[in-house]
Formats: C-alpha cells, sequence, structure tokens
C-alpha cells in the first residue's frame, strides 16, 4: 500500500473518531440521574429561584441542542467552561491533576512493560517447564484480580500493619519538603500505588508476549535459523521476539495513551491526586465541565496512540506495506 495513503487514511480516521467521541461526550454525562443544580446549591431545601438561578448562570436551563451548540463552539476554542464545583476555569482544575497522573501511571506503565514482556519471553519460550507454569498461572491471577481489593490489602499490610507505607496521597500534608528530600518523600508515598497499578498490566503483558512468542517460535523463519546453526539465544532475541512483538506494540501504545486518562481506581484507593481520582470526583457532584475535559484527554490520548501504533506497524510489519 502506498504510504502517503496508508497515513491519510489512518489521520483521517482519527480525526473522524476524535469527532465522534467528543459528540458522545457531551451526551453521556448528561444521562446520568441528578440535577447539578441542585447539587452544587448548599444541602437543605433551596427556593426554586436560587436552584433556577443556578441553571442559568451555567447555561443548563438552555435545550440540549442549543448546549451541545455552546459546546463544540467552546471545545474549538480551547474553552472548557467554569468548574460547577470549584468555581474556577476547568483547565486549571485539570493541569493541576495531569502530573501526579503522569507520575503514576508513567512510571507503573514502564515497569509493568519491562517485566511484563520480559517475563513472557522466557515463559513462551520455555513453554511447558516449571517456569512457564508458575508465572503464567500467576500473571492470571494478577490480571483477574480487582484492582481495589488489591490496593486495599496492600494498605492493610503495608500501611497499617508494617507501617513501612503512608495510606495515600502524594506528599505529607503541610509539609514543605526540597530538594532530595522531595524526592525522597514522593518516591515514598508513590510506592504502593505504582505497585498496585503496574502488577495487573504485568499479568497482561506477560500473557499476551507468551501467546506470541508460542505463536511464532515454531515458524519456518525460525527453523532456518537453526538450520544455519544460530545459538538458540540468538535466535531468540534476533529472530524470534521482533516478529512477536507485533501484537505487543498495540497493547503498550494503547496503555501509554492511558497515562493521560488516570488509574480511577489506584488513584481513588490511595487519595493520589490525579486525574483519575479527579473524575471519581467530578462524577459524584456531576460536575459537566470537569468530567467532559478528563473524559476528552483520556479519549483524544488513545487515539493519538493507536495511531502510532499503526505507523508504527507500517515500518514493522512488511505485511502492512504489501
Amino acid at each position: 500500500m502506498d504510504k502517503r495513503r496508508y497515513f491519510a487514511k489512518k489521520i483521517a480516521n482519527a480525526l473522524l473518531t476524535v469527532i465522534l467521541v467528543a459528540s458522545f461526550n457531551f451526551a453521556l454525562f448528561r444521562i446520568l440521574p441528578g440535577d447539578p443544580a441542585r447539587l452544587l446549591m448548599p444541602k437543605g431545601k433551596q427556593p426554586p429561584e436560587a436552584v433556577e438561578k443556578q441553571r442559568k448562570t451555567f447555561n443548563l436551563d438552555k435545550p440540549m441542542w442549543q448546549q451541545f451548540i455552546y459546546y463544540w463552539g467552546d471545545t474549538i476554542q480551547g474553552r472548557f467552561g467554569i468548574s460547577f464545583s470549584e468555581k474556577r476555569p476547568v483547565t486549571e482544575v485539570v493541569s493541576e491533576r495531569i502530573w501526579p497522573t503522569v507520575v503514576l501511571v508513567g512510571t507503573g506503565t514502564i515497569i509493568a512493560t519491562g517485566i511484563g514482556i520480559f517475563t513472557g519471553v522466557f515463559a513462551g519460550w520455555r513453554r511447558n517447564s516449571k517456569y512457564d507454569v508458575i508465572s503464567t498461572n500467576s500473571g492470571m491471577v494478577f490480571y483477574a484480580m480487582p484492582t481495589f481489593w488489591f490496593g486495599l490489602l496492600m494498605i492493610m499490610l503495608f500501611s497499617t500493619y508494617l507501617r513501612w507505607f503512608p495510606t495515600g496521597r502524594m506528599s505529607e500534608p503541610g509539609a514543605d519538603l526540597q530538594g532530595m528530600e522531595a524526592f525522597v518523600d514522593l518516591i515514598w508515598h508513590m510506592t504502593l500505588p505504582v505497585f498496585t497499578f503496574a502488577i495487573a498490566w504485568v499479568g497482561e503483558y506477560h500473557l499476551i508476549m507468551r501467546s506470541s512468542i508460542t505463536g511464532v517460535m515454531n515458524d519456518d523463519f525460525a527453523l532456518t535459523a537453526r538450520a544455519k546453526g544460530l545459538s538458540e539465544n540468538t535466535v531468540l532475541w534476533r529472530h524470534v521476539v521482533p516478529n512477536a512483538m507485533l501484537p505487543t506494540v498495540t497493547i503498550v501504545m494503547m496503555n501509554i495513551g492511558f497515562v493521560l486518562s488516570g488509574a480511577i481506581l489506584t488513584e481513588t484507593v490511595f487519595n493520589w491526586p490525579g486525574l483519575g481520582l479527579l473524575a471519581y470526583e467530578a462524577m459524584t457532584k456531576r460536575d459537566y465541565p470537569v468530567m467532559q475535559m478528563v473524559f476528552l484527554i483520556a479519549s483524544v490520548a488513545v487515539i493519538v496512540a493507536n495511531l502510532i501504533a499503526d505507523i508504527t506497524y507500517y515500518y514493522l510489519d512488511p505485511r502492512v506495506q504489501a
């Protein structure tokens, strides 16, 4: 396939997907039960005039089609409105939470990718060995384990019982640390959340890589490499692994896209001030503008990551160019 036509097709599909997701983004949170205007008012019975004034303030009194036009006009201009709950621009609210999520989810993704791929390669190469049986069964357990449940277990064991790590947050409340002390404190606080987030992805990468290795280890190119007298390590790392990496590339790129979406369960359990916790708080408060921006960022990040994966596939897989 012609390179320009292939790239143009993928980019056009990505743009169309962004438009559809952004439109769905508008409707998704408005079908949730509850009246955001009342939720923003102080608890207790409020006069109808006050509730109506609150609706007008956030354009909630307009028909849905007018709200949709306002939404698209603001989105194109990069204006996401005012947070219902915090009464300040949504861009400020969201931008404060991006870095904590990048630190937590990015670190967890890197660790999980390295460990999962490495263990999966040897499990597939030594299929049916004791190592394969133990590591693969462990990977299935990790992959199926509920994140919130595992996070609570980690808090009970390492925070409550052993008192090795804090129960949550990104730093000690009121602490004013600088330099290396601040870095060490950050590592101390993020150890349990990163471990909890990474453990499930380790299992997924392990299972996918093992399956890919077993699928190509006896193909003709591997048999030819052995017939040439190459060592088993050379056959594995120079021939089998590069061909088995293709399915893993897609998963890795998708998970890189998820970095900006945050890990809602992990951040909620550990009270980590990232996009995941912000999304949870916005949903409980029916804060439409915040939910819309977080969802849009997450969706665009995944779409862009998939686009990069498709472009990478063009160079990694000769069948795409055929």
